[in-house]
């Protein structure tokens, strides 16, 4: 759980540094949000990650010792009711990041135009015969 705590508190301060790159970096604001949505998105998932983490520790706890007091149904309930909101949240956080970042069209290539021959310059037409019999077995079919 300890190693949990430790990322939660190892994203929240990637959250407070992009929080202050986007008040530092004026020229940059788009970027910047971009940068803290992102952050945003991850640090609210992890979160997420974590409630349900806590309420499938407690569910398990209450499956090996029973129902020990009506303060645990209570507790799980609420454990419940946090994990649906820490979702939502992250989700919303998600979608944000996802609209914030952007996207680049696909680029379309311009098809070459085929210039006319210069007027100035020498035409000369050259008509080759077409042979009369074959090359390689010297029947007169081609």
């Amino acid at each position: 759980m300890s190693d949990a705590r430790s990322e939660l508190e190892k994203l929240r301060a990637a959250l407070a540094a992009s929080e202050q790159r986007a008040t530092a970096a004026e020229g940059r604001a788009e970027t910047a949000e971009a940068d803290l949505a992102r952050a945003r998105a991850v640090v609210s998932t992890s979160e997420a990650m974590i409630a349900g983490l806590k309420l499938e520790i407690a569910l398990l706890k209450r499956d090996k010792y029973g129902r020990s007091a009506e303060r645990s149904a209570k507790f799980l309930d609420q454990l419940e009711l946090q994990l649906e909101e820490l979702v939502a949240n992250a989700a919303e956080d998600r979608v944000q990041a996802e609209r914030l970042t952007a996207k680049v069209g696909a680029f379309e290539r311009r098809k070459p135009v085929k210039k006319a021959f210069p007027e100035h310059l020498p035409r000369e037409r050259v008509v080759v015969e077409a042979p009369s019999t074959c090359s390689c077995c010297g029947s007169d079919r081609i």
